[in-house]
């Protein structure tokens, strides 16, 4: 039997990656975002996932950018995970100081030399990159410790230590749905997020008063940012915004969070969103 030409050609389309797609409902949301990143002089990727209803938004979406020090919510939650099985502890003594100092440190301060002491403990940046490739969590890269990071040439397009949008979106979605580490691990993990010292004129700065639980990244021309907002009724959206290259990131970073929750918000909230997602 032959099989036509067309039937191949529908073939070879579906076994293509599939590629960032916004939901239907936030199609509005993409244009907004879309014409606000193209008056920026930075290259912007952006991606958020409403958890409650699933629906999403990206530009970009399946670019790699480099995670920089946003790679650290991998390392807390590799670690958190092997808390949940019982093979670590929080209390345990690494270097001479508690995996808990260790990880406030590096969440809410972004030290990184208490990055590469638990990165160390854990196996270094293979144990958690198998540990990404192990859970399916496909578009995210941990290829060196935060030192040698440092001290390797700048190379803002390096595919190692990148994740896409999308892949960071996806691993901050499965954190909080609890399919990585246990709900106890998880809050406690939302927590210090909570608590992130470090770039407060990013994600934070235009949304006064909403609750952003949150990780930076910076290296030399770039500025990333991921986390979650909370909207009005309580629900999250997880969000992941990189920027490299141009000027004034941060600022661009704070204005996209601002649109990224004026826009979930009036798409989700009745009598502007869709009824059914009211039911």
């Amino acid at each position: 039997m032959r099989i036509s030409a067309l039937f191949l050609s529908l073939l070879a389309l579906v076994a293509q990656p599939a590629a960032a797609a916004s939901s239907p409902n936030l199609l509005s949301l993409e244009q907004q975002l879309s014409s606000m990143v193209s008056t920026k002089s930075a290259d912007v990727g952006i991606a958020a996932l409403d958890l409650n209803s699933g629906e999403t938004v990206s530009i970009k979406g399946n670019t790699p950018f480099p995670m920089a020090s946003t790679v650290k919510v991998a390392v807390a939650a590799l670690y958190l995970a092997q808390v949940d099985n019982g093979r670590r502890s929080l209390d345990d003594t690494i270097n001479g100081q508690s995996a808990r100092s260790l990880m406030r440190r590096m969440l809410v301060h972004s030290d990184n030399r208490a990055t590469d002491i638990l990165l160390a403990d854990l196996g270094g940046p293979a144990a958690v990159h198998d540990w990404l490739q192990a859970n399916n969590l496909k578009g995210l890269r941990v290829d060196r410790t935060i030192s040698e990071l440092l001290h390797s040439k700048r190379d803002l397009w390096d595919h190692r230590d990148s994740s896409t949008p999308v892949a960071m979106v996806e691993l901050l979605k499965r954190i909080y749905k609890a399919e990585l580490i246990k709900p106890e691990s998880r809050n406690y993990l939302l927590d210090l997020m909570a608590q992130c010292q470090t770039g407060k004129n990013r994600m934070k700065a235009l949304l006064p008063g909403v609750p952003v639980e949150h990780k930076t990244g910076t290296l030399d021309g770039l500025t990333d940012d991921v986390g979650f907002i909370t909207m009005p009724d309580g629900h999250r959206v997880a969000v992941a915004i990189f920027a490299r290259g141009g000027t004034d990131r941060p600022r661009t970073i704070a204005e996209t969070a601002r649109v990224i929750y004026d826009g979930f918000k009036a798409i989700f909230t009745w009598p502007f969103g869709n009824p059914a997602l009211q039911k």
